[in-house]
Order: structure tokens, then sequence, then C-alpha cells
């Protein structure tokens, strides 16, 4: 029997204007009652996975920034954080502001953006290095809407020591996507993604992978995929992604995600 179930957001359990059906809410708050742990994973900070985890009515354990915390909201507890190196954010810090571009950090329950000419001082308190140095930060992205802008910095960004880049804007993986809105660079700790979290999850509750599912629609889902005893990708899906899943669902405009959890609460029925 399947004991958790780990589900993105963007692209999977909700719809392109960012909604969660009612069909999909009423499905996971059965399989929540029946024992099931539905889990919200997600490379959004920490306080927004947790609020999307409560309007699906998910258990109270998520997973955000890619993998890099696991926290059970209900408890207010930190059960994982895989801390990025000091040194790294800073630099990463400066490659930004050295081309112009946007710099956001995961800390704690939130994101802090800073714009490119924003003053430090009056969004932190303090310069970024005292900043960091006092900080836990999981997750630091560089984004802006200029796509060679952000294009142009990959080289740079692999430069910075101790650090990857665990999930990048579609468009600069496929350049037939679309690259209108923010491009970004989701850059964390080495070894951080949401298999290793699922994995790390998985340690700490005592639950066998191989009980567990995944759901997902984008590159940064495959990691999940390649770790959890079964994994379903969306329609919507990028075609390089479905090839990891083992089974293709509809797509997140057409309740996907409810579609395969219907089916498998019946099955435990």
């Amino acid at each position: 029997m399947y004991r958790a179930i780990f589900i993105d957001i963007d692209g999977t359990l909700r719809d392109n204007n960012k909604n969660i059906s009612q069909r999909t809410i009423n499905v996971i708050e059965k399989l929540v009652r029946n024992g099931i742990l539905v889990v919200i994973s997600s490379g959004r900070p920490r306080k927004y996975t947790e609020n999307v985890s409560k309007e699906s009515k998910a258990s109270n354990y998520i997973i955000s920034s890619n993998g890099g915390s696991i926290y059970d909201y209900i408890d207010k507890k930190v059960i994982y954080e895989n801390i990025m190196d000091k040194q790294a954010c800073i630099e990463l810090y400066k490659v930004a502001k050295n081309a112009g571009v946007n710099f956001a950090m995961n800390v704690g329950d939130d994101r802090i953006e800073i714009k490119a000419n924003d003053d430090i001082s009056q969004i932190l308190g303090t310069d970024i290095e005292n900043f960091i140095y006092k900080n836990n930060i999981v997750q630091c992205i560089i984004l802006d809407e200029d796509y060679n802008k952000i294009k142009s910095l990959y080289t740079d960004i692999k430069k910075v020591k101790n650090v990857e880049i665990i999930n990048r804007h579609i468009s600069l993986i496929d350049d037939n996507a679309s690259k209108i809105g923010n491009i970004y660079y989701d850059i964390a700790s080495k070894n951080t993604n949401k298999g290793n979290g699922i994995l790390e999850f998985c340690k700490v509750l005592n639950i066998n992978i191989k009980d567990t599912i995944a759901i997902g629609n984008d590159f940064n889902d495959v990691p999940m995929f390649n770790v959890v005893g079964y994994s379903v990708a969306m329609q919507n899906s990028d075609d390089e992604v479905k090839k990891y899943a083992d089974e293709i669902t509809k797509s997140n405009e057409d309740d996907g995600v409810a579609i395969f959890l219907e089916k498998l609460l019946s099955n435990l029925q």
C-alpha cells in the first residue's frame, strides 16, 4: 500500500490560472483521511508551499525549495534543511548585481527578492554579506525578464563552487519555449533536488521508498520520478520529462491530478 504521495504545484496541482479544483481538493482530503500522506513538493519557498498545502487539504508536511527544506507546519518544526555555502551565496549575488538582473533568496519561511537597482540596506537592514552570514539560505534565484541576459550568466553561475543549478526556466532548456516573463535559474547546494528531499523525508518518517508516488510536470520533478515507487507525469509535461514517468495522466487544465488520485483511491476501497 502506498504511504506517501508527493505532488508538484505549478503545472501539476494547479491549472494555468493557479487554481486548485474542488475535485482535486476533495480527493486529496479523502486520501489523507485514509492515512496516506499527501505532501506538496515545490521549488517555491516554505510559506508559499505551506499555503498551497493548506488550500489543497494536503498533509502537514511540505517539501520546498526543490528539496532544500522539509517542514511540519502544524508542529512548526524544521525536519531537514540543506543550507547553502555562505561564500557561494555572496558570489551568486555579485553575478546578478554585475549583470544588472534580479536576485532572490529562500530564507526561513519566505523569499527575499532584490531588484537590480534596489538599495540593499533598505531591504535587508544591513549589507548583503552580513545578512548572508547571519541567515540560513536554502536556495538562491537569479532572474529577469531579459532572456538573453539570464542565458548569458550560465557559465558564471557554473563557476561558483559548492552549488549547482537545480532548476531553470523551460526556455533555457527548450529554444521553442516561451521567453515571456521571468527567466530564472534556481541554485542550491550540490545534491539538492526533490528526489533527495523525498529520500530524507522517508528516512525521518520511516517510510519505504517503494511505497511512494510522485506527480509532476517539469524537469525539476524528474529526480522525484527517479526515486519513488511509482511516478506520474502530466500530459502538459515536456516529452523528455514524460520519458521518466511510469504513467501519463491528463493535463493540469483537465484535472489530471484528480483523475489519477481518484483511480488510486478506488483501488484502496
